[in-house]
């Protein structure tokens, strides 16, 4: 599966949700990384045949956007949020969506057994919904998405509201789905797009700023990252003259990372090894410093 973007633009009245968008998007895992507001869920709306474009076009395997009785079947959907029917059981919702995709009785008795087996709800399949916790109703959003067994499933911000150990468990799970199909995860967390994202795009008010790989995008900071050691008295001022990534107190010190052009002239600044964060922050500074690569 390849969806193929060109120029992409979406307009609400006067303000621009997207502005001429182009990427390429294959198999496996790809992030959207950006800050809130950054027209990650309108591009993934879009995708889903849920908002049209102001222009551009969306080619799915040489399928237009615009055919949708062809696009749809190929799409699961699992929006930030969602609701499910609360005195419903995980079976009886499961069976319930799959009626609406059409599923023969036949299909039905192979795939929700072998899907909520997946999602580790097997066990809890007579549970009610709102019984559920935040993690097995994400778990059960991923399960329904995948009822009709879709070449692409989109998911937008699905970690929210989810503890670290649920986090890791989901992004798990999605990346044994994507090992056939295309799986596209936005986030505005970067440790959540490194961590299970081969490659990402990177969007910010609209425009797209990066697309490549993770590794490409750390190295976007490459030479630019400092570790400073200075004393607790000058951190506000550093603050103020540096793009500053962390700090870390020792006793009367404090270790800075920062972001900068050349080496600084404070602190003994040491060389770091940039990150993928790093390389993100780097995009948003040179964007506030109308820096164009």
């Amino acid at each position: 599966m390849e969806i193929k973007i060109q120029a992409l633009k979406k307009n609400y009245g006067q303000k621009t949700a997207l502005d001429n968008i182009s990427l390429t998007i294959e198999n496996g895992m790809f992030g959207l990384l950006g800050r809130n507001g950054a027209g990650k869920t309108t591009l993934m709306q879009i995708l889903s045949t849920l908002r049209k474009p102001t222009s551009g076009k969306i080619i799915f395997n040489e399928i237009p956007l615009e055919d949708t009785q062809k696009i749809r079947p190929l799409i699961g959907y699992l929006p930030q949020e969602f609701s499910l029917y609360p005195d419903m059981s995980v079976l009886e919702i499961m069976r319930y969506l799959a009626a609406l995709s059409n599923l023969s009785a036949e299909v039905q008795r192979q795939r929700i057994p072998d899907l909520l087996q997946r999602v580790n709800l097997w066990e809890n399949r007579e549970k009610k919904v709102r019984k559920l916790s935040g993690g097995m109703k994400r778990r059960l959003g991923i399960a329904q998405a995948l009822l009709h067994d879709p070449q692409v499933l989109i998911a937008d911000e699905p970690t929210v509201g989810l503890d670290p150990q649920e986090r890791l468990r989901f992004y798990a799970l999605l990346n044994e789905f994507s090992s056939n199909r295309i799986v596209i995860v936005s986030s505005h967390i970067v440790s959540d797009i490194e961590t299970v994202c081969e490659k990402v795009a990177v969007l910010d008010a609209g425009k797209l700023l990066f697309t490549g790989t993770v590794e490409d995008l750390a190295q976007t900071a490459a030479g630019k990252v400092y570790e400073l050691t200075v004393p607790k008295s000058r951190q506000a001022s550093i603050q103020n003259e540096y793009c500053v990534l962390s700090s870390q107190g020792h006793l009367a010190d404090v270790k800075i990372r920062v972001l900068h052009d050349s080496e600084p002239t404070v602190g003994d600044p040491v060389t770091c090894e940039a990150t993928v964060e790093d390389g993100y922050m780097e995009m948003l500074r040179q964007l506030e410093q109308g820096v164009k690569k």
